[in-house]
């Protein structure tokens, strides 16, 4: 499988995420929902690869590669969750959208001095075209809450989540690691981080049967299988900027899914948010 292929799956997962994570951030508190969320990831990753005879390699991991496994935990999925999840707490699903895809720009900007790759003109420009298509798709819930210290510091939250995300998937390309061992042990640290942390400073709630399922489609999908090709997507790829861009179709596929599933009315600038981001990928897939 190709990186584009791996890249699709993860968008098409990727659009269950904001309906969901909203849906949990609001009833449950935040550290317990990435815990709960983390520890059925890893259960999940471990079945996996016992059953596909991955586990055994993990035999051949050394002690510094274990490590860079529980830092990018620590750092990819640990710190942008919850900062991600602080600021949807206190801004609009749509403003924690917008600001969360920021991420993408950061990817390739990091991709520079990291990877080796080029930042182009062409690449800037389909990536901005491409978020300006998120930007419009998202605009028209934008103001819906009051200006406050609160929705500042959810601002701030969510583009530190993005340069977090960002960070963590240029320095996991650079250090061809096996993804399957590794995305396991990350979810691992991440579900021991998020625990501890919930111990400190939340009190836990017990949850429905409808905040299981989203927290299982949360931890087998969204976590466990889209991070995972994610990561695929990017190992197989040559030019970051390219598949990264494929990412910006997630909030387009995201409003069709609410859209079909809670009977919600189709907003008429998903069309020329559409346009444009497709038109950012054609750029960007021509080449310099």
């Amino acid at each position: 499988m190709n990186s584009l292929a791996y890249a699709a799956i993860t968008v098409i997962i990727w659009a269950t995420m904001p309906a969901v994570s909203k849906l949990l951030v609001t009833n449950l508190p935040n550290f317990e929902v990435l815990f709960v969320s983390s520890l059925f990831a890893f259960i999940f990753l471990l079945a996996v690869n016992f059953r596909n005879g991955e586990l055994k390699k993990f035999n051949r991991v050394s002690t510094s590669q274990l490590l860079t496994m529980m830092f990018f935990g620590l750092l990819g999925l640990f710190l942008y969750s919850a900062l991600f999840y602080y600021g949807l707490d206190r801004l609009s699903s749509q403003e924690a959208c917008v600001l969360n895809y920021l991420w993408i720009i950061f990817t390739v900007i990091f991709s520079a001095p990291l990877l080796g790759e080029k930042i182009t003109r062409r690449k800037i420009f389909a990536l901005l075209l491409s978020f300006v298509g998120v930007i419009v798709v998202m605009a028209g819930n934008f103001g819906a809450g009051t200006f406050s210290y609160e929705t500042i510091f959810g601002a701030l939250s969510c583009i530190a989540a993005a340069i977090c995300y960002a960070l963590f998937s240029v320095l996991n390309k650079l250090q061809h690691l096996n993804q399957k061992i590794t995305m396991m042990i990350i979810w691992f640290t991440v579900a021991v981080l998020s625990f501890e942390a919930g111990i400190f400073f939340e009190t836990w709630e017990w949850f429905g049967v409808k905040d299981f399922i989203a927290l299982l489609w949360l931890g087998i999908f969204i976590n466990a299988t889209a991070y995972l090709t994610w990561a695929l997507a990017l190992e197989k790829t040559k030019n970051t900027a390219q598949v990264a861009n494929v990412a910006y179709l997630t909030p387009i596929l995201a409003i069709l899914v609410s859209t079909f599933l809670f009977d919600e009315e189709l907003p008429l600038a998903v069309i020329p948010a559409l346009i444009l981001i497709l038109v950012g990928i054609f750029i960007q897939s021509r080449g310099d």
